[in-house]
């Protein structure tokens, strides 16, 4: 079912056109991105929508179904409401038939009126009340601010202590809740930390209703809607799918269209051709022909559109003046408060040349702060902050203090850099789109976005080699934050940067410092490895599932398998390919041939299905391309794999053959071993025997006296020569002994 129907919408402001042609349907499911320049007419479409503006022609229809929800519509007015009762004010009726219903049960009490009445009034109030989500309604108004950053204190305080950010955070909440089916989001992630985004996501993901969305987050874009609305050049163009698959069809389309008016040109140069030679030879017949070239001629022309050109965008790189050192910030066990009220503790950064690193957290963690205290402009309570040799540093302030509003655009660069020409100064500013009389707008008129890209272009100016870059995608469009990736992408320097833009994280970021109150975790990676990382630390261990054991074999056969299918997948290809190849070249043989050249139709025919076999034969090759290249890959696998397995087999092979050999010598060890002791043995017998012989002998020799005198001599001999030889050891040094 449609909610909403757009015919030929046209809108100016005067002689300049904002759009025209603008058609489009919302069914009552879809999930609408809307993307396009900076004044291309996004938010004036939306005030169209809800009846703010009229168009200049063309139509709207809108269903009795349809429940428009739209920020504007939910300003806070009344600045004494705490914040959570301002947003319980989307839900008026039922909190009028909540007290409807509590004042019934007062007359019930009391026996005002009559009861058969007052239960049957009651009884109806009751059932609406619960269907039209009278019970939860209190609790679903608390998750909405608690989910958009909202503490207990914060929901509080009144709707004036609320800064800017909180107010634009209670408007969403009051048109999320306000029971509209089809919502209307204006850059609805902005003031929001990447938690509360996240909310938002999944709040979107599941809401039961159609909704458009205006955003510059092209992270965001892609994870909710599922088609995207482009205003360019005065038109819009729906795609398919959210902003990625709209970047790809877009430039498909975009090079269809410039085949198709090439061709055309060149068919049109052709017949031109044919008109001339036909004039030449000046007879009837040929006029006749080169009056009918000349109605087919006038036809493309008049069919003819011409590829129209993008729109203007920025250009640019950083460059730098001197390399400077390996070592490029270093900072330990810095803390910082306000007051009693610490900010964060124990912060340990280390930055080396080249690196590109993010700086995470939520809104009020302190992460503008830690850049100041960097920057010498707040003093942390302890700490170390270390500097490396030959850093020249450049800042960029979100709030874009650095700039002076009673200045020109002009002299707010030329003052910087006094020694450029004005030449040179109008140069640069051209680059950021600033040109004509737009170099002497007051920085005061300018819109975020212009006083963005004249920071941006101080920055460039500055050629620092350590940028520090507080938010620096705020206020950008998409083509303007492309341009700056692309500039950053290229840096040879060092860069910091505080963002919530997931997509620029995601293309550029080496590493994540996620601030807290208590320190500054490391996480390698952008911002999706460092998601992943939090998500595995967030994880209890005891809800972890072991992951089961696969099968060598099973796998290795299921492997197989896959090759098998990728190079049947292969050959089909090359098969296709071989009869577009075919087909094309019989198109060409029949093109050529001098009666089909003379039919103009005929031959345009041939060319178009020509294009579309050349088209279809591009992204065959490009398919082709890939799944060469996946086969190799997992040829490659496999064959390493294959090879492990045969190296591991030869290695089991060599350790069974020597164990075998380590066994067989073990066992003739043993065997020696045996013949040992037995011979041990034998010895031991014989030894014993000749020594029970010998005691015999030494006792029938004691036996005789004068035997016994000999041996007595003999002893105390010897033990005279012995004393005598320590007492000489004693006496004498050893130095001395000769």
């Amino acid at each position: 079912m449609a909610l909403l129907g757009v015919s030929n919408l046209t809108k100016a402001f005067g002689t300049d056109l904002l759009f025209e042609g603008v058609s489009f349907e919302v069914q009552a499911n879809d999930k609408i991105g809307v993307v396009g320049v900076n004044g291309s007419g996004k938010t004036t479409l939306f005030k169209m929508i809800t009846g703010e503006m009229r168009p200049d022609d063309g139509e709207l229809y809108q269903s009795k179904q349809a429940v428009v929800g739209y920020m504007e519509q939910h300003v806070c007015k009344n600045l004494e409401e705490t914040a959570l009762d301002e947003v319980l004010t989307v839900f008026t009726p039922l909190m009028k038939m909540e007290e409807e219903i509590e004042l019934l049960n007062v007359r019930l009490q009391k026996g005002m009126g009559s009861a058969e009445e007052l239960i049957e009034r009651q009884a109806l109030l009751n059932d609406r009340f619960v269907r039209e989500g009278g019970m939860t309604y209190r609790s679903r108004a608390r998750s909405a601010l608690l989910g958009l950053g909202f503490s207990d204190e914060d929901m509080a305080l009144t709707v004036g202590a609320l800064s800017g950010g909180q107010k634009a955070k209670l408007q969403l909440a009051k048109m999320l809740l306000s029971g509209a089916n089809l919502l209307l989001l204006d850059e609805p992630t902005n003031h929001l930390d990447i938690s509360s985004v996240e909310w938002l996501e999944d709040y979107l993901k599941s809401f039961n209703g159609a909704f458009l969305v205006i955003s510059h987050d092209r992270y965001f874009l892609d994870r909710i809607t599922s088609r995207t609305f482009e205003m360019e050049n005065h038109r819009l163009t729906v795609y398919k799918g959210g902003y990625t698959a709209y970047l790809t069809q877009k430039e498909e389309a975009e090079l269809t269209a410039r085949r198709v008016y090439e061709n055309t040109m060149r068919e049109i140069t052709r017949l031109e051709g044919v008109v001339a030679q036909q004039r030449q030879w000046n007879r009837e017949k040929n006029i006749k022909t080169a009056e009918s070239k000349l109605k087919v001629i006038e036809r493309l022309e008049r069919d003819l559109e011409k590829p129209q050109a993008a729109p203007e965008s920025i250009r640019f790189q950083f460059e730098i003046k001197q390399p400077g050192g390996n070592d490029v910030l270093e900072v330990e066990e810095l803390s910082l408060s306000f007051g009693k009220a610490p900010l964060f503790e124990r912060v340990n950064l280390k930055l080396r040349r080249g690196e590109r690193v993010f700086l995470l957290g939520p809104n009020g963690c302190g992460k503008t702060s830690l850049f100041k205290t960097i920057l010498n402009q707040y003093q942390p309570d302890s700490g170390r902050i270390k500097l490396g040799a030959g850093i020249d540093l450049g800042y960029y302030d979100q709030i874009q203090a650095g700039l002076d509003t009673d200045k020109t655009v002009m002299d707010e660069i030329w003052d910087q850099y006094p020694r450029m020409t004005q030449t040179q100064v109008r140069s640069a500013l051209a680059v950021f789109l600033f040109k004509g009389d737009d170099v002497f707008k007051p920085v005061r008129a300018l819109s975020g976005g212009e006083k963005a890209k004249v920071l941006l272009l101080k920055l460039m100016l500055s050629k620092a080699n350590f940028l520090l870059l507080d938010e620096p995608t705020n206020h950008l469009d998409i083509a303007s934050r492309e341009a700056l990736e692309s500039a950053l992408q290229g840096y040879e320097g060092t860069l910091f940067v505080i963002s919530h833009d997931r997509y620029l994280i995601n293309k550029i970021a080496d590493r994540v410092y996620y601030l807290e109150p208590g320190g500054a975790e490391e996480y390698q990676g952008n911002y999706d490895a460092f998601l992943e990382k939090r998500r595995q630390e967030e994880e209890p261990e005891k809800g972890v599932k072991p992951v089961p054991k696969q099968n060598d074999y099973k796998l290795r056969k299921q492997k197989e398998s896959e090759l098998r299918k990728l190079k049947t997948r292969v050959r089909r290809a090359e098969e296709e390919i071989d009869g577009l190849d075919r087909e094309t070249a019989e198109l060409a043989g029949r093109l050529s041939d001098p009666e089909t050249a003379s039919d103009y139709e005929k031959a345009l025919e041939l060319t178009q299905r020509m294009e579309e076999l050349r088209a279809r034969q591009e992204k065959l090759m490009e398919s082709w391309e890939a799944l060469c290249q996946e086969l190799e890959e997992k040829e490659t696998q496999l064959k390493d794999e294959q090879e492990k397995l045969e190296q591991a087999n030869e290695a089991l092979e060599e350790n069974k053959s020597s164990l075998s050999k380590k066994i067989s010598a073990a066992s003739a060890q043993i065997e020696d071993i045996s013949l040992l002791e037995k011979q041990y043995q034998s010895d031991l017998a014989a030894s014993q025997q000749k020594a029970k012989e010998m005691e015999q002998e030494i006792a029938a020799a004691y036996a005789s006296p004068a035997v016994y005198n000999i041996l007595v001599t003999f002893i105390t001999g010897g033990v005279s020569m012995i004393i005598f030889f320590f007492v000489f050891k004693i006496i004498f040094p050893e130095g001395e002994q000769k």
